[in-house]
């Protein structure tokens, strides 16, 4: 845990009561505060009785008189569709709002981390799509460098859980639109920007407020070193914000699918080749096609990301490469399950929406694909470039009949359940096919997320081939 020691001897409110919040509780109390809880939820709040905390309502006049800070749960609405009451009576009364992520880098500095030879650093990475991968592929490449890490923020532990880090250690944040856009304090030494897609919009009152919370990552004084996915236009215009002159070496233009040019630092995947240049010249190469653990061009986006952030840290080429190859992926990405007959069974349950389904049809060529669950809005006309690549689709959901009506085109079975669409999935595939879990739908219909609807899969799976 890392100690919250600026608020020592005041009231702190605490809303929400899920991981993040009680992780900040905790760390305040550690460092001297005195935290108030409080949620919606009976469940959470006895929780949080169970651990010794106070437990009060916030929105009155008279809480907010007595606190001196908010700090608020992502998941909870700040401004749009409409403010919390709680957090819309700390305005009222002039209570400043933060959450753990501003906590978090409000405590660098404090404590032994000025006296260090090495101070720690922080690497950030936000986006659209393949903010996970990345994270993971990083913690992953210094791990396998030997060099201390840790991991956390909207993958693995909160933030304030990770140990106080030693002398020269790195840890590594995934950072949510949600973390990024009500911190108080952001400022990573390196920052990674991946992509950006359409998602979230209700939450941030459209896409430029969408790509307002990413932006903020860069905004507070600037990391050390950015390193910027610029495949959409949003990217582009970022890193030329960054840039002061056109060969910066603070800036780190990535892409998958273009090649960069100019005479700053850049790092590009093309016909899976990993490639960096720097100042006209080429640095290193890595053949991406042998690393199995980040198949398709998206994958390869997340490599690109993630070479760059650890060459800004000093790590050679070939020690990424080494590393890279050992890479096996997460859980409900791209996750190889099985391995059959020729046959190869994928996890992408975590393909919720039509953007990172389709990124997962490119990525194999002959798909049995199992798809669908909770439809999202805007259709599935977006996902036609990938359905050459599909066989057939295997339909599971409430309305898989009305999602199958949107597959054009393509042959298409109602299966309704995970296990007999993995079961025709698997009866019908053929030697050099791959039966795809990449549903372009949430899982709420059948799951209580998308976790479980992967490990159903997997379990499926393991059924069906008797394992």
């Amino acid at each position: 845990m890392i100690p919250v020691t600026d608020m020592a001897g005041q009231k702190v409110g605490i809303l929400g009561l899920g991981r993040s919040g009680l992780s900040a509780a905790r760390a305040l109390q550690a460092g001297g505060a005195e935290p108030v809880l409080w949620d919606d939820n009976p469940d959470a709040r006895a929780r949080a009785e169970a651990e010794g905390f106070v437990v009060e309502q916030l929105g009155s006049a008279r809480a907010m008189q007595e606190i001196a800070l908010l700090v608020v749960s992502p998941g909870i609405p700040h401004l749009y569709p409409e403010p919390n009451p709680v957090i819309a009576a700390a305005w009222e009364a002039g209570v400043p709002v933060d959450n753990d992520i501003g906590l978090f880098f409000r405590a660098l500095g404090h404590g032994e981390w000025a006296a260090f030879d090495s101070p720690p650093k922080v690497v950030a990475v936000t986006g659209s799509n393949g903010k996970s991968t990345t994270s993971a592929l990083i913690h992953h490449i210094l791990e396998e460098a030997g060099k201390p890490v840790e991991l956390a923020g909207n993958i693995g532990r909160g933030v304030l859980d990770v140990d106080p880090p030693e002398d020269g250690a790195v840890i590594v944040l995934e950072l949510s639109s949600y973390q990024a856009e009500l911190a108080r304090a952001l400022t990573p030494d390196i920052a990674v920007f991946t992509n950006l897609t359409a998602d979230h919009l209700d939450r941030h009152g459209g896409l430029g407020g969408y790509f307002a919370a990413k932006r903020r990552l860069f905004a507070e004084g600037g990391p050390d070193r950015a390193v910027i996915g610029v495949n959409e236009p949003e990217g582009r215009f970022l890193a030329n914000q960054i840039a002061t002159a056109p060969g910066d070496d603070r800036l780190i233009r990535i892409s998958s699918g273009t090649k960069l040019g100019g005479p700053g630092w850049q790092v590009f995947a093309k016909k899976g080749f990993l490639t960096e240049w720097r100042k006209g010249k080429q640095i290193g190469s890595i053949d991406l096609r042998e690393v199995a653990g980040l198949p398709g061009a998206h994958n390869h986006q997340n490599a690109c990301a993630a070479y760059a952030a650890t060459r800004a840290l000093g790590l050679g080429p070939r020690q990424i490469e080494a590393a890279m190859k050992t890479f096996e992926g997460l859980p409900h990405r791209s996750q190889i399950v099985a391995r059959e007959g020729g046959v190869t069974f994928v996890n992408d349950s975590k393909a919720t929406n039509v953007d990172s389904a389709l990124k997962a049809l490119l990525a194999f060529d002959r798909i049995r694909w199992v798809c669908g669950g909770l439809m999202k809005e805007g259709g599935l006309s977006a996902l036609e470039p990938g359905l050459a690549h599909v066989s057939k689709a295997y339909v599971i959901g409430r309305e898989a009949a009305q999602f199958a009506l949107g597959l054009t085109g393509t042959e298409v079975e109602i299966c309704t359940d995970m296990a007999r669409a993995v079961e025709k999935a698997a009866a019908d595939a053929e030697p050099g096919e791959t039966v795809l879990l990449a549903p372009a739908a949430a899982s709420f219909d059948q799951y209580d997320n998308f976790e479980k609807r992967g490990e159903d899969f997997a379990a499926q799976v393991a059924r069906v081939l008797g394992r």
